[in-house]
C-alpha cells in the first residue's frame, strides 16, 4: 500500500467519483465506514484522490449525507452502483474532461495506478481499467454441471480506478443502465476501453476476511 508519486499528463480537469454508498449486505455492516491502519476504509481512497485530482466526489449512503467529509461534493448514493455512480457524475462539473471512478472498498489502490488509467484516456482511449490475469482454471457451470472450460489466456480481473473521457461516460450512463462496472456500460455503447496492469494486492473488499488480510499488511 505504499504511495508512489507520479506525473500526470496535461489537459483538462480531471474529476475522482469514490462509491462508497453500499449498504455491506454481504460483509455485515457498511464496510467502507470501518477502521483500517488508523483511518477508516473510505479515507484510503479518498486521500489518494485529493492527491491525482482536482477535484473529488465521495458518493455516500443517504444516511449520511450531512456528515463532514474530506471531498468537494458529497452526495447521496442510487439503489445500486450504476445509479451511485450517475448520482456523483451529476456532480461532476461540465468542464472536467477525465473522470475516474473507484470503490471505497478497494482502499489499496495507488496513485501509481490512478494515475496509468488516467494518462491512458490522455493517449486516446475512451476508458481505461487496471486488469490483473486470471491464474484458476474457470469453468462454465449450468445447473451444477460444468458446461465448458473456459480459455483464460484472454481474462483478466478487472479492478477500479476506472477512468474515462468524460463526455464518453455521461453518455454511456444516460441510458439509466445497470453493470457490476462502468467499462461495461462503456463498451456497450461502442467505447474503447484499455486494460492497463492492475495492482495485486488492490482487492475488494468483501467479508471481514478481506479487511483481516489489510491490517495484517499495514501491520
Amino acid at each position: 500500500m505504499t504511495e508512489v508519486s507520479v506525473e500526470l499528463s496535461v489537459g483538462g480537469p480531471v474529476w475522482v467519483i469514490v462509491v462508497a454508498a453500499g449498504g455491506g449486505t454481504r460483509f455485515g455492516a457498511r464496510k467502507q465506514y470501518e477502521p483500517l491502519g488508523g483511518r477508516r476504509v473510505l479515507d484510503w481512497s479518498l486521500d489518494v484522490a485529493r492527491a491525482v485530482a482536482d477535484g473529488v466526489v465521495l458518493v455516500v449512503p443517504v444516511e449520511e449525507i450531512g456528515r463532514a467529509e474530506p471531498a468537494d461534493r458529497v452526495v447521496a448514493g442510487g439503489a445500486t452502483r450504476s445509479a451511485s455512480v450517475r448520482a456523483g457524475l451529476a456532480a461532476v462539473p461540465d468542464d472536467a474532461s477525465v473522470v475516474v471512478v473507484h470503490d471505497a472498498a478497494r482502499p489499496a489502490a495507488g496513485v501509481a495506478l490512478f494515475g496509468a488509467v488516467i494518462d491512458a484516456v490522455r493517449a486516446g482511449a475512451d476508458g481505461a481499467v487496471p486488469g490483473v490475469a486470471v491464474v484458476d482454471t474457470v469453468k462454465r457451470v449450468r445447473d451444477g454441471v460444468v458446461v465448458e472450460t473456459v480459455e483464460r489466456s484472454e481474462l483478466v480481473a478487472v479492478q477500479t480506478p476506472q477512468a474515462f473521457r468524460a463526455d464518453v461516460l455521461r453518455a454511456a450512463h444516460a441510458a439509466g443502465g445497470d453493470a457490476s462496472d462502468d467499462g461495461a456500460l462503456v463498451e456497450a455503447t461502442g467505447g474503447r476501453v484499455v486494460v492497463v496492469p492492475g495492482q495485486p494486492d488492490n482487492r475488494k473488499i468483501t467479508g471481514p476476511d478481506d479487511l483481516d488480510r489489510l491490517r495484517a499488511v499495514l501491520a
